[in-house]
C-alpha cells in the first residue's frame, strides 16, 4: 500500500508484473500507525544540515533511545483504540 503521494503516481514509476499497487485513501493514518511517529523521529533533523551521513545517523541514533524511553507518548500515538476492541 502506497499513500497518493506524486512520485508514487508518476508516470516515470515502473509498475512490476503481478504486483497490485493498492493507494491509501487520504487521512488513513490509522492504517499505518508509525506514520504518526515522524513528527517524534524527526524532530532533532527538522530544519538541519548535515555534512554527512554519519552526522545523521548519530543524531538519530540519540534520538531512538531516547524514544525508548517515551513509551506513553508512542503508546498515545499509535494505540488506536478500535484496533484492539
Amino acid at each position: 500500500m502506497e499513500d497518493n503521494a506524486g512520485w508514487h503516481r508518476s508516470e516515470k514509476v515502473k509498475e512490476i508484473e503481478g504486483i497490485t499497487v493498492e493507494f491509501l485513501p487520504p487521512y488513513s493514518l490509522e492504517l499505518q500507525s508509525a506514520e504518526r511517529l515522524w513528527t517524534l523521529v524527526d524532530e532533532p533533523l527538522v530544519n538541519q544540515s548535515f555534512e554527512t551521513i554519519d552526522e545523521i545517523e548519530e543524531i538519530l541514533v540519540e534520538r531512538c533511545n531516547t524514544l525508548n524511553n517515551m513509551k506513553q507518548e508512542i503508546k498515545d500515538l499509535t494505540n488506536y483504540f478500535f484496533l484492539y476492541r
